[in-house]
């Protein structure tokens, strides 16, 4: 897959299969969007291209938004690129940008930079200033601008919409079962590892303290995850680890902490980046009546992990 981030310098594209979106998530809805601008492309001898923006346009337009994403943009190119995508397009949304009409939107950004052979758009999908272009006004100026336009069918994109709110709602909530159904592959995150308080070292648990990379990142609800990670450097060895997310209250903390035991592991790795996919959710985070007693816990929650991994075969 080609990124192109300057809009200005853009190759010519062969019969351009185009689709426009944040893909947040590139979960299981937007798979089957990618599925059929492939068949399209493969229809016409076409490339696919799709059109995302960066920053999300919902900062711009609602500089208040407090909206976590599900995938970084580095992550977005990532999973676009493992699901066969041929060109992604980061498009850099601007207050500037937001103001185009529809119609300026359409022919000065969609046309003259892409010339697209099909345009692949929901229903509902609304673009141009005040949200006034839409799936009629593409149809209605195909044959001026020679493209065709194709409907994402509604029960695709109500799978989209609802997906990408589901998952949000189950990461937080604990259920990365549901979360990582609807994303079609494991959840995960990356960060660096900082230094801790070695509490964890002191209960016989040495634990990973990481900063994730993204303030905008979604984390998942506070509690207790069997995990998988990478460390950097080493991403062709998969490890197996136990994660707790939260203030830990048993020792009356404040600040929100995410830290992972990798199991069969005790070396040094301040500074280094791991890469952790969310498993399985084991319980919610608990406040003990000491120190003893939360060590018995997270002896008790290495047994679940441990019975999980065994359970999937891992």
């Amino acid at each position: 897959m080609q990124v192109h981030k300057d809009i200005d310098h853009l190759p010519k594209f062969r019969n351009a299969v185009i689709t426009i979106g944040t893909f947040d998530g590139v979960h299981t809805g937007h798979q089957q969007i990618i599925r059929q601008m492939r068949e399209e492309a493969q229809k016409i001898s076409g490339e696919t291209v799709i059109i995302t923006f960066d920053p999300h346009p919902r900062k711009i337009v609602n500089s208040g938004s407090s909206l976590k994403l599900l995938t970084t943009l580095e992550e977005r190119i990532e999973l676009l690129e493992r699901f066969g995508v041929d060109h992604l397009i980061v498009t850099p949304f601007t207050k500037e940008f937001s103001e185009l009409s529809a119609e300026e939107y359409l022919q000065e950004f969609l046309v003259s930079r892409f010339h697209p052979k099909t345009i692949i758009i929901g229903y509902d999908h609304r673009f141009g200033k005040g949200r006034a272009g839409d799936y009629k006004l593409l149809e209605k100026l195909a044959p001026k601008f020679g493209y065709t336009v194709r409907e994402i069918p509604e029960k695709v994109l109500d799978e989209v919409a609802v997906s990408s709110t589901r998952i949000r709602q189950a990461l937080m909530e604990g259920d990365a079962e549901t979360a990582n159904d609807l994303l079609g592959y494991e959840f995960f995150f990356a960060g660096k590892v900082v230094q801790g308080d070695k509490l964890g070292r002191e209960l016989g648990y040495p634990t990973a303290n990481i900063q994730v990379n993204s303030p905008e990142k979604i984390i998942p609800g506070n509690g207790i995850y069997a995990v998988t990670l990478t460390i950097q450097n080493r991403a062709m060895q998969l490890f197996k680890g136990m994660m707790s997310i939260g203030t830990r209250p048993t020792v009356n903390g404040k600040d929100l902490r995410v830290e992972v035991n990798i199991f069969n592991f005790d070396e040094e790795i301040y500074g280094v980046e791991l890469r952790v996919n969310i498993i399985s959710y084991i319980r919610k985070e608990e406040k003990f009546d000491g120190l003893e007693t939360l060590k018995k816990a997270i002896a008790h929650d290495k047994i679940e992990v441990l019975k999980i991994f065994e359970e999937n075969g891992q």
